[in-house]
């Protein structure tokens, strides 16, 4: 049996380790498009922050970890896949054949239309080299432009502000980390930031951007203002990278669409990680989840059904926990909540300190915290297990701090033993 792995972020390590163990006598091949050693991009800012070297960033420490295990690296870009002839054309015109093919292609940076990404001043921050870019580029005391204030643009935030630069984040909407947080808690944060000597402008566009004759770049904003940043950094979202995938046949929405099984609809054909759209425990509908702890359940869940074992995908917990220069927030679940739900909330503005409940009938299925880091396990074991509240539906309500006696009360009132996550 031949395995076919494309992409070397968690979801393909996991997977393709996952194979070795059960399907020791298999062949597996994992194509990446990027030079490196198999990395984790969540390490990017640890290495901005300088925190830690680039070999703290690989997957897995040793070099030759997976050349131990029998696993071949193939480093180049897949082009198209041949569902019929089972075949993945590489950037180099190599063909690579597959019994069994795993689409692990992670996600990419949305692109700008008035900014050249990769140019010698403007970069992403989605990859190792993008990072060494940063790091080289971004000097203290320098003026830095960082272009979106969503989850990734707020890890990178910090990540700058620790090198003494001076960031001015812009955002096209009112809001800063939108996709996880309500205005409230936004509110909150962008003050926080402010507090911590970040310049945000919400409603901000950049609508020209040129080259003077020394190189350097000046954007023009929808204001008019005028801006000459030594570093521009693009973080204005990601997006699954399934275009390749185009004339395939394999079923794509907003991602690759996969069965219980992590399955396409060509049946020796997988998907995980960034590029999936799988099932969301929250909606109990078919979701994209760019998070690492999806990728890593998917790639282990995938791999098993390659293998020949029957291994049902229960389904992913939207869940993303962000610090932003030691702010910690958390969305769990449908934090927006559901039609003719319930909610509770308690604010301390002073001391940014927040939670938001979200409630359908007696169940918790949503939440936000800010300032609280005590109570992450517990949210995502009462929103993951569906657990139903009965009377501490009502102390919740009134106190959404109670949410340790809630879960035990709740858990332990009908014989339950769930560990708590």
């Amino acid at each position: 049996m031949k395995h076919v792995i494309i992409g070397t972020g968690p979801a393909g390590v996991i997977a393709a380790e996952t194979l070795r163990k059960i399907d020791p006598d298999s062949q597996i091949v994992m194509i990446g498009d990027e030079p490196e050693i198999p990395y984790s991009r969540m390490a990017i800012p640890y290495y901005l922050h300088g925190r830690i070297e680039e070999e703290g960033m690989h997957l897995r420490k040793s070099a030759a970890h997976f050349k131990d295990l029998n696993i071949e690296l193939v480093r180049a870009r897949a082009e198209n896949v041949d569902t019929e002839r089972q075949t993945v054309t590489l950037d180099d015109d190599e063909v690579v054949s597959f019994d069994r093919l795993l689409l692990a292609t992670g996600s990419r940076p949305y692109k700008m239309d008035t900014l050249e990404i990769g140019c010698e001043n403007v970069h992403a921050c989605w990859t190792l080299e993008d990072a060494r870019n940063i790091a080289k580029l971004a000097k203290e005391g320098d003026d830095v432009l960082l272009v979106g204030a969503g989850f990734v643009a707020c890890i990178i935030m910090s990540a700058l502000v620790s090198r003494g630069v001076n960031v001015t984040a812009i955002v096209r909407s009112k809001q800063v980390v939108r996709s996880m947080m309500n205005p409230r808690a936004s509110a909150m944060i962008k003050r926080w930031c402010e507090k911590e000597g970040v310049r945000i402008l919400t409603g901000t566009t950049i609508t020209e951007a040129s080259k003077d004759d020394a190189g350097g770049i000046e954007v023009t904003f929808n204001s008019g203002d005028k801006m000459k940043p030594a570093l521009v950094i693009v973080a204005t979202g990601v997006q699954p990278n399934i275009d390749f995938l185009q004339g395939s046949g394999i079923k794509t929405d907003s991602g690759i669409l996969v069965d219980e099984f992590l399955r396409t609809n060509i049946p020796n054909i997988f998907a995980a990680g960034d590029a999936a759209q799988g099932f969301d425990l929250s909606t109990d509908e078919q979701s994209v989840h760019i998070i690492q702890p999806t990728a890593v359940d998917h790639g282990r869940s995938a791999a098993l059904n390659m293998a020949g074992r029957t291994c049902k995908f229960q389904g992913s917990l939207l869940m993303n926990v962000l610090d932003t220069m030691g702010l910690i927030s958390g969305s769990f679940g449908n934090w927006q909540g559901v039609e003719s739900g319930e909610s509770a909330e308690i604010v301390d503005e002073k001391n940014y300190k927040y939670i938001n409940l979200q409630f359908k009938d007696d169940q918790l299925i949503g939440a936000l915290t800010l300032g609280h880091t005590e109570h992450i396990g517990v949210l995502r074991g009462l929103i993951q297990t569906k657990v139903h509240l009965g009377k501490w539906k009502k102390h919740l309500m009134e106190d959404p701090t109670r949410l340790m006696e809630a879960y035990l009360g709740a858990t332990q009132s009908i014989g339950h033993n769930a560990a708590v996550f």
